[in-house]
């Protein structure tokens, strides 16, 4: 069974920092991508960032870039997400996602929720003002 565990969240005022882990289990693939997305009260899903075992490459939304990094452990059966330079409008549930089949892709297949077969729970970010 595929399990995927975020934790992490948590409340902070603005300019803060933190850092969400996402424990996947119960699969075994070659390559696989684990992405991050967020969904703020009210609005729709959007993809924060994507982490790739091919390669071990990360892509990142233009409202995050220099302020979130997204890394993986040596095993690759953990992907955190810091985030830094917090700002009230990242306020959101944060979910990991999975697919076991690909990669992040080169045309922003990532983004798209769909492309994905498995999600966390999610967890709770609340940043301050």
């Amino acid at each position: 069974e595929v399990q995927l565990v975020e934790s992490g969240g948590d409340s902070v005022q603005a300019g803060g920092s933190l850092r969400l882990s996402c424990e996947a289990s119960g699969f075994t693939a070659d390559d696989y991508s684990i992405a991050w997305f967020r969904q703020a009260q009210g609005k729709e899903r959007e993809a924060v960032s994507c982490f790739s075992s091919y390669d071990g490459s990360t892509y990142y939304v233009d409202s995050v870039k220099g302020r979130f990094t997204s890394s993986s452990d040596s095993a690759k059966s953990t992907v955190f997400l810091q985030m830094s330079t917090l700002k009230p409008e990242d306020t959101a549930v944060y979910y990991c996602a999975l697919d076991v089949i690909s990669g992040c892709g080169g045309f922003g297949e990532w983004r798209q929720s769909s492309y994905y077969g498995y999600w966390g729970q999610g967890t709770q970010v609340t940043v301050s003002s």
